[in-house]
């Protein structure tokens, strides 16, 4: 077993304990002050200007997406042989639970198909200390020897990032994993981690696999929604990895040196994104990520309500993670370096900054294309309003045509038809950035529980089947 190193305490200045900074805020009040001010003094030019800014930042998030998926297209995910060796380094597995009884014995049941000597398993349950319903489901079955059951003691914020935090204190491997409860690996996912590992730079810390969802085909938010992951996980982190550029981790499946993680200071508890937000910090301490060719199955969120509860938790902590570390705009300069420091900001702010200005320019195109108002056409200067029509036609069509590849391309042929409604997806994306900018100043530590369990047994047993299809074509023969 490695000794417990100590975590390194994550710095406040990188922490979302507090959402704006003194200087962010005056920053803010300042530009808000002028903005005014110009309504007040020339208040056509002001909205001229605001509008121009908008749809430039709109066209450099678009053109970047467009890039990233382009240089993932033509390298792909890498993909290395299984490790077999009999000789390996001891594995921690977390897994927060949070009133997850339910789906607690099909946890075990996966984390015990995995190819991976069992002396050399470590699982760690966190449990939190007020959730009697799973401490008591745990208690009546019986957990393999690898596993054994950590309760995380009350505490404010109660995040899955401070569970991990507390799993991570006590973890033993040499490398460490995050899974969620309703999570489905590859059997050989924590041996193709250490071929990654092995094959990949020593500033290479983390090891991101693929996710997926078993219940794609439950309705058409599932449908919508493994388009999404999708572009996420075969498009966009591969051709971050590629161009060597800060990596948003997912929310799972995320293998660590854990020496390096907790030189890192774990996870920010006060992060609802903490994944993006150490993926960040990693990059900025010169470290990387590298995605490998392996995939978690998990459950597609069914539910509209559940879905927009989820996606505005993601989207607050994406404005949280922006938020922090943008508080020294010379240090992130000088961390990530200028192209890397642009490539995060385009990223991730543009991940929430879309979903909050579509509704506005979609209400000024409607309007326009119902009254011809003069007023809303002298908004627009001639080049703006060329660029912006490019975007609403050409762009628009670019990021359909996008997903309909993707569907292709990466196995999902009977979704590809169902990117024709991605333009509604994104109203749905507007919903949940609108209610994260709202949480963000509420509440900005409140963690919006994801429902799971919705999926049927038929659509879970989906894949175990694609695993055995996954085995049989990469095994060779005589092996």
């Amino acid at each position: 077993m490695s000794s417990l190193l100590p975590i390194v305490p994550i710095p406040g200045e990188l922490s979302a304990r507090a959402t704006f900074s003194r200087r962010q805020l005056a920053a803010m009040l300042a530009v808000l002050a002028l903005f005014c001010l110009g309504l007040l003094v020339m208040h056509l030019l002001a909205l001229q200007v605001v509008i121009a800014a908008a749809i430039a930042a709109y066209v450099a998030i678009a053109v970047y997406k467009i890039y990233v998926l382009f240089v993932a297209v033509r390298r792909g995910t890498p993909d290395f042989p299984t490790i077999q060796s009999a000789s390996l380094p001891l594995y921690t597995i977390l897994v927060p639970l949070y009133h997850e009884a339910a789906v607690l014995p099909g946890l075990l049941d996966a984390l015990g198909k995995l190819d991976y000597p069992r002396d050399r398993l470590e699982v760690l349950l966190l449990l939190e200390e007020d959730d009697v319903e799973t401490s008591r489901a745990c208690a009546a079955l019986s957990l393999p020897g690898y596993t054994r059951a950590l309760v995380v003691p009350q505490g404010y914020p109660k995040t899955k990032p401070r569970a991990c935090n507390e799993g991570l204190a006590a973890a033993h491997g040499e490398y460490l994993v995050i899974y969620d409860a309703e999570d489905r690996p590859d059997p050989d996912q924590l041996r193709k981690a250490l071929a990654a590992f092995a094959n990949a730079r020593s500033n290479v810390v983390c090891q991101q696999a693929k996710l997926a969802y078993y219940n794609q085909r439950q309705n058409i938010l599932t449908r919508m929604f493994t388009i999404d992951y999708a572009n996420w996980f075969e498009g966009i982190l591969p051709g971050l990895t590629w161009l060597e550029a800060p990596i948003p981790l997912g929310g799972t499946s995320n293998h660590f040196r854990t020496d390096k993680l907790r030189e890192l200071g774990g996870w920010d508890p006060y992060n609802v994104a903490e994944d993006a937000d150490l993926g960040i910090r990693l990059a900025r301490r010169g470290y990387q990520t590298a995605m490998f060719e392996s995939v978690t199955w998990e459950e597609a969120n069914s539910k509209l309500k559940s879905w927009i509860k989820q996606r505005s938790r993601w989207t607050k902590g994406y404005m949280q993670t922006f938020l922090v570390h943008t508080r020294h705009p010379r240090r992130l300069w000088r961390d990530l370096g200028a192209m890397n420091c642009w490539r995060f900001v385009i990223l991730v702010a543009g991940t929430w900054f879309a979903g909050l200005v579509n509704p506005v320019f979609w209400a000024l195109g409607f309007a326009y294309y119902a009254t011809r108002s003069t007023a809303i056409e002298a908004l627009f200067l001639t080049p703006v309003y060329y660029l912006g029509l490019f975007c609403l036609i050409i762009g628009n069509f670019i990021f359909i045509y996008m997903n309909v590849y993707t569907a292709v391309k990466w196995g999902y042929d009977g979704l590809a038809k169902w990117a024709m409604l991605t333009p509604i997806y994104w109203i749905l994306h507007s919903v949940a950035a609108y209610m994260a900018l709202y949480e963000l100043i509420v509440r900005p530590h409140h963690w919006q529980k994801t429902t799971h369990g919705l999926a049927s047994q038929a659509q879970k047993q989906q894949v175990d089947l694609a695993a055995a299809v996954a085995t049989i074509a990469t095994t060779k023969p005589g092996t």
